[in-house]
């Protein structure tokens, strides 16, 4: 029995010898095919597809051969450096390369890996070598990936750039990442990682650069963004804070300050903060509707507390700013709907005080409920010129051709009334309508 063991034992060191002897044969493929290409980068395209074939082989067959590792590297460098030149001059350069994803990632792990297994002083060489030429070009590669909105491969050559820059430094030799561009690789590398939305390895990347009080305003947008999601915007709220300390004039972290009120739904810290929003950025539209939101939820509360006059002025600055927006952009649908809607809900109001005295049949009761049922219509006139012209402009809105219905209801107009019910029903059902009011 122990001789079969030992007989099974020598089978296998013999195959694995013939899988180490195919890798060598195999690279030595793949560099010969490698050096025609270099020998004649237009015309022997084809010899790169064969050069990948048998250097992804030679790897596979013998993992820790470190020469197949250095031609992987080269090879699939040469790859994406073709790539990167066609895209920069447009010379068709990139016509009839071998199809293969991330050339410049897969060459800086080939690099990685040859000089993991480097002993010789030369392998150790051409290893940092390799690096350091490929570092231009997975620059280059994800700065292209992040133009093209493909944010994941984007990351993917800015990460393979910082390790490549650390693997460098550790080794005490030159990098083409010096501290300032190291310190943007950082930002940019994180940016690419939020859009991704790796949010793990964008927070890592953005934290590193808050904590060395890189001058960065969007880092802290880019962080606070981060981590209120992962806790809270209360939790986050003291990043967004040291930024606005930093950079008080920048609009970018208004806006962020601007959304985390929104969020918390406090109006009232919000009207200086669109104040200067406005003073900022006067021809957006946008911050008008906001601002009207904001005075619009101040009516309510101040309504609701029964102080009819702040009510009634926070009222008629909400109609301001909505209709400063309107008049800024006249399809500005969210405005329009919203200032429609602020007369809408008074009037709804206003029908419940209504209701309540509608069982009092004396004369003096019937005069009130008379008088306030006036007061109600009145207010839905108010409201139907905007619910109008929302319609106009977006005539499937299902919002609007409720309130349209409602409203006729109310007015007693049945007929108009079923006209909206009709086509409130047709929208429901997943038809197609176009304008009632701009065609009648």
């Amino acid at each position: 029995m122990k001789k079969l063991i030992l007989g099974m034992l020598s089978l296998l060191l013999v195959a694995g010898s013939i899988n180490a002897q195919d890798a060598k044969g195999l690279e030595k493929d793949a560099n010969r095919a490698l050096g025609k290409f270099n020998l004649d980068q237009s015309g022997a395209k084809d010899q790169l597809a064969i050069a990948v074939e048998a250097i992804d082989k030679a790897v596979e067959a013998d993992p820790n051969y470190v020469d197949a590792w250095l031609t992987r590297g080269e090879i699939y460098s040469a790859i994406a450096t073709q790539i990167v030149t066609d895209r920069q001059l447009g010379m068709g350069l990139s016509e009839g390369l071998p199809e293969v994803e991330k050339p410049a990632v897969t060459a800086f792990q080939a690099y990685a890996k040859a000089l993991e297994l480097a002993e010789k002083k030369r392998d150790i060489k051409n290893g940092v070598s390799g690096l350091q030429a490929l570092q231009g070009t997975l620059s280059n590669k994800g700065i292209f990936h992040y133009e093209d909105q493909e944010y994941t491969i984007a990351y993917e050559n800015f990460d393979a750039l910082l390790m490549s820059h650390k693997m460098l430094q550790d080794r005490g030799e030159e990098s083409g990442l010096k501290e300032e561009d190291y310190n943007r690789q950082i930002y940019i590398t994180g940016l690419a990682a939020l859009n991704a939305e790796k949010m793990d390895k964008a927070e890592m990347l953005f934290q590193k650069l808050y904590d060395m009080e890189y001058d960065e305003p969007a880092i802290y947008e880019a962080l606070y963004t981060i981590k209120s999601e992962k806790t809270s915007p209360q939790d986050a709220y003291s990043i967004l804070e040291k930024g606005k300390e930093r950079y008080p004039e920048d609009v970018s972290l208004l806006f962020a300050e601007i959304n985390h009120y929104l969020k918390l739904g406090q109006s009232e810290k919000l009207i200086d903060k669109l104040e200067r929003a406005i003073e900022a950025e006067p021809e957006n539209p946008s911050l008008y509707s906001v601002m009207g939101n904001a005075y619009e939820t101040i009516y309510q509360k101040r309504a609701q507390e029964g102080n009819e006059e702040e009510a009634q002025e926070a009222f008629n600055q909400a109609l301001n700013y909505y209709d400063q927006a309107r008049e800024l952009d006249e399809t500005n649908i969210t405005a329009i709907y919203s200032a429609g809607a602020l007369y809408y809900n008074r009037a709804a109001q206003l029908t419940q005080k209504m209701l309540e005295l509608q069982d009092d049949y004396s004369k003096e009761g019937i005069e009130k409920y008379n008088k306030m049922r006036d007061q109600v219509i009145a207010e839905f006139d108010k409201a139907l010129p905007y619910f109008k012209q929302a319609e106009q402009i977006a005539p499937d809105d299902v919002n609007t051709l409720i309130a349209l219905k409602e409203i006729y209801a109310k007015k007693d107009d049945i007929e108009m009334s079923n006209v909206f019910k009709d086509r409130l029903e047709k929208v429901q059902a997943g038809e197609e309508v176009e304008s009632y009011f701009k065609n009648n």
